[in-house]
């Protein structure tokens, strides 16, 4: 008998309709004459608890920290023992076994780590499914490869998840014992990618909060030149003319501009305007450019949460539940849980027909479909840009959008509407600068004509910048009209849904280091794909977080338990250099004993900061500042937020539930989702 196992019951399906036998529904798999298909239910296993390696780590005390397995242990999950044991019994009447995980490093591990633990030692097949229509099963079934190429993976995902229960069992148990002292009576989680997030948050609210608006002054002249009119701006030059006593003797110290160049003092310009209406100047350089730009990329899952977030209004974790079904219930795309952008060329061949199929039923897709010209061939498909996964793209099924509902059918309508613009001209425009001189100043004029709109039409963009008329460069102009302008410089936006899921993928931009910037430049940020999402969620629902209409805020506890913990716990280089270390491993570059036991040193460092008055100090003041207090939680408990605070004895374990790395989290009902792919973040 040929046993395959599937990560989940879906796939299951998808590879059991795609055999030669029809298959027959068995209490737990799917038989298909000498082939049987079973699956887990996401993670079967999870980390043990620290109790499991010592009865004494039940009580939680600082004196036990930290809490390092000699030996690592895996334990069944409560609500996966019934599937665990069909496939013990399963797997001892089989003469092969095919692994089926999603083709990543988390489902490299969920399915290779219930063969380990049922005592499968015998050679393995591996099965890549990267969507679940019928013919791309087929085509997956008949190229299986052995599983031994993605030991790697493994190895890394192993990493990973015993890395992230050190970190977070550790630092969660140091920081809420600490939490005690101070008179603080709840939870204070710690996981080496939420807290970065959070301090992201943090930091943000804290820029917003001290911000003080500054006036500053604009000066435009409308011009008439040989073939029209335009508006220009006034340029500060080099020696900014203005800075001194040109015309009303102000700001001869030089205090009229801040370091961006921004005029400070109206009256200059008041005085500049006056003398412009009537003044001739002429055109001193002219830059004139055609620019082609190539239609946006297929999404990625980040992608596609940063663009529904700001078009829909939908949260990331919206997103990942509404792809999830349009890829397993509706089998209307492809692997959802990706990081790239790009398709396979092979992908390029078969567009046409998938495209046409897919968005037949749509008014609007179908539209977009027979204007694309399917022998055009974008950057897009581009193999070596093509890993583990390749960008979200319909499957080809038809999709009938009154069978989806509106999230389902606006993120389908996106993702289609991605692939569809491959097929589309370049967008060109004829794009002009203009800078003239009057009056010893420089005023600058810009316009851009659309030459071929190309893929635009698919896209709603804002409006685009005007053209301007025909110019000659030397050509006169004359000022018909100027005027200056009151404007104030703006605080830093609220984070929200989109803007920090692109925080966490371009996460070097929050990194002051120069090396480590252009290290982090080249690795995937805070998180993954998968993961993102449940990160937010995660921060929401432990009350670290609140969402204050789209904005995303951080409460007093989550300043706290910035303000408490070590510089280095609360900034993503840490975790993103992990990210590193760990996509190392993947790819057969590094070993996982390194990693883990620079972490174990690590982790030492960071127990040894641990300090109740120093948390006492950012409770107090938490409690004293603006930000929002967290919510009361939703299951009837108690209110532990900073201010509601009640002693406890450091010496008796929290009440907290334990996540599948061991991390402890709030007793409260968890969020819903597919699965947690890093449980311990």
């Amino acid at each position: 008998m040929r046993l395959i196992v599937a990560e989940k019951p879906s796939l299951a399906r998808a590879i059991a309709d795609a055999l030669l036998v029809k298959a027959t529904r068995r209490d737990g798999y799917l038989e298909a004459g000498d082939t049987v298909v079973s699956w887990c239910l996401g993670h079967l296993l999870e980390q043990a608890p620290p109790e499991r390696y010592d009865p004494r780590y039940k009580q939680w005390r600082l004196d036990d920290l930290p809490i390092i397995p000699q030996r690592w242990q895996l334990v069944p999950r409560s609500q996966a023992r019934s599937q665990l044991a069909v496939l013990r019994k399963l797997i001892k009447s089989a003469d092969s076994v095919v692994h089926a995980g999603d083709p990543d490093r988390e489902g490299q591990l969920l399915v290779q780590e219930v063969l380990d633990h049922l005592g499968w030692r015998r050679q393995t097949q591996r099965l890549l499914v990267q969507d679940l229509n019928r013919p791309a099963v087929v085509k997956a079934l008949a190229s299986l490869e052995d599983n031994r190429r993605y030991q790697p993976l493994h190895a890394a995902a192993e990493a990973r998840s015993r890395a992230d229960w050190l970190y977070g069992i550790n630092l969660t148990r140091a920081w809420t014992l600490i939490g005690r002292q101070a008179g603080f009576d709840g939870l204070l989680s710690v996981g080496r990618v939420q807290t970065p997030v959070l301090g992201l948050v943090v930091r943000r609210d804290r820029d917003i909060a001290v911000f003080e608006p500054k006036p500053f002054y604009v000066l435009w002249v409308d011009l008439q030149v040989a073939s029209g009119s335009l508006r220009a701006w006034w340029q500060p030059g080099e020696h900014r003319p203005l800075n001194g006593r040109s015309f009303d003797g102000s700001c001869f110290d030089g205090s009229c501009f801040d370091e961006q160049g921004r005029l400070l003092d109206p009256r200059p310009a008041e005085a500049l305007a006056q003398r412009l209406v009537g003044a001739r100047g002429h055109l001193a350089e002219l830059d004139q450019k055609r620019k082609r730009q190539a239609a946006p990329l297929p999404y990625s899952l980040s992608a596609l949460q940063v663009d529904a977030a700001r078009r829909h209004g939908l949260s990331a974790q919206r997103v990942l539940d509404v792809c999830q079904a349009l890829y397993e219930r509706h089998q209307l795309i492809t692997y959802p849980r990706s990081d790239c952008r790009y398709l396979p060329a092979a992908h390029h061949r078969e567009a046409a027909k998938t495209l046409t199929s897919a968005c037949q039923l749509d008014d609007q897709l179908q539209g977009w479909v027979e204007q694309a010209d399917f022998g055009l061939r974008s950057k897009a498909w581009d193999d070596a840009r093509v890993g583990a996964h390749h960008a979200l793209a319909p499957t080809g099924r038809p999709a009938d959008m009154d069978r989806l509902n509106r999230d389902e059918a606006n993120l389908f309508r996106l993702i289609a509407r991605n692939v569809l613009a491959q097929f589309y001209p370049a967008l060109e425009t004829y794009e002009t600068q203009a800078i003239f001189e009057l009056l010893d100043e420089r005023f600058k004029a810009q316009g851009r004509e659309i030459l071929e709109p190309g893929w635009k039409p698919l896209f709603t963009t804002r409006d685009d910048v005007p053209a301007l008329p025909p110019l000659t460069r030397g050509e006169p102009a004359t000022a018909t009209d100027a005027s200056s302008e009151d404007r104030e410089t703006r605080p830093p936006e609220p984070f929200t849904d989109a803007s920090l899921i692109k925080a966490m993928m371009n996460i070097a931009r929050y990194v002051e280091d120069p090396a480590v910037k252009r290290t982090l430049r080249e690795s995937d940020g805070l998180g993954t794909e998968a993961t993102r999402a449940g990160i937010i969620e995660t921060l929401l629902t432990r009350g670290y977080l609140v969402r204050d209409r789209k904005a995303i805020k951080a409460t007093r506890t989550g300043h706290a338990l910035i303000d408490s913990l070590p510089p280095a716990a609360t900034r993503p280089e840490r975790t993103a250099l992990w990210e590193q270390r760990l996509s190392a491993i993947a790819d057969n570059q590094d070993a996982p004993t390194p990693f883990l036991e620079a972490l174990v040193s690590d982790l030492r460092a960071l127990l040894g900061q641990a300090d109740a008055s120093r948390l006492n100090q950012a409770l107090k003041l938490a409690a004293q500042g603006s930000a929002p207090e967290a919510p009361a939680a939703k299951h009837g408990g108690r209110k532990t937020s900073v201010g509601r605070s009640r002693r406890r004895s450091t010496g008796t374990r929290p009440k907290a539930a334990t996540s599948k790395s061991g991390q402890s989290k709030t007793p409260a009902k968890p969020v819903r989702a597919r699965r947690a792919r890093k449980p311990g973040s």
